[in-house]
């Protein structure tokens, strides 16, 4: 059934918004997009909005870095409350302009998580009617949850960063 799903969704975004999805995968069982980033809003209005998809329910919203250290991202799972389907849709963007759309016009509770994951990794979401900081002090000038920092004490050398996996 996931995989008819995965194909059904993917028929349908490439009808509605062609060349909007980058990828489209099943890992461990759960339908992921790769989205477009100047794409991704339409996406999320697209899916939310299609009566037949009906992804009414944002669950969660957060940011990562890739593993490469080059690249930010945003990452929403989506419920379709009626039929019981989960995905998750991510987008990818350089770390030089950590933009993208706000989702809160489409789903209001989206507010505090956009503003957690500004807090965390400086991603920047455009049209957000508050975007400060959340969790962390307004002095602080760093964004925590990016790998440009050790991990560990510099001045020990019983520990590294080889421990966590850089």
């Amino acid at each position: 059934m996931s995989q008819e799903l995965l194909n059904k969704i993917k028929e349908q975004l490439d009808a509605a918004i062609p060349g909007a999805v980058e990828h489209a995968e099943m890992p461990y069982d759960f339908i992921t997009f790769t989205i477009k980033q100047d794409k991704v809003h339409e996406v999320l209005s697209f899916l939310k909005n299609d009566a037949e998809l009906n992804f009414h329910f944002l669950t969660d919203l957060t940011g990562m870095q890739t593993a490469d250290e080059k690249h930010l991202g945003v990452i929403y799972h989506l419920h379709n409350m009626i039929k019981n389907y989960r995905i998750r849709i991510k987008t990818f963007f350089s770390m030089d302009k950590p933009e993208i759309p706000t989702a809160i016009d489409l789903w209001p509770g989206a507010n505090w998580m956009e503003r957690e994951t500004f807090d965390f990794y400086g991603i920047k979401f455009k049209g957000h009617p508050n975007l400060k900081r959340i969790l962390n002090v307004d002095e602080m000038d760093i964004f925590p949850m990016r790998k440009e920092y050790p991990l560990e004490d510099q001045s020990r050398d019983d520990k590294s960063d080889k421990m966590f996996g850089r």
